[in-house]
């Protein structure tokens, strides 16, 4: 199974047309890799497929950066009870 961070990756990298490899932790979903809005609710709801998750909207469209996913993500994970690797 991948890792937390590579599946996050790999969300990004199809919400907005990138390649996998070109996204780092310290990117800004906005500034970095230009998500918009509409595609900033998409990626959110896109994370919640790929886990099996809910995320509190608000919280989650807080979230500003890849790395800052991950760890939103595996709180979100641990809170609900959803193995993940990584």
């Amino acid at each position: 199974m991948a890792t937390i961070e590579e599946r996050i990756k790999l969300v990004t990298a199809r919400v907005l047309k990138l390649e996998p490899g070109e996204i780092r932790p310290e990117h800004n979903f906005a500034v970095d890799l230009g998500a918009e809005s509409v595609q900033s609710i998409e990626l959110v709801a896109m994370f919640e497929k790929e886990f099996g998750i809910e995320m509190q909207e608000d919280a989650a469209l807080a979230v500003e950066t890849v790395g800052g996913a991950v760890d939103f993500i595996r709180d979100v994970c641990k809170q609900q009870g959803v193995k993940t690797e990584g």
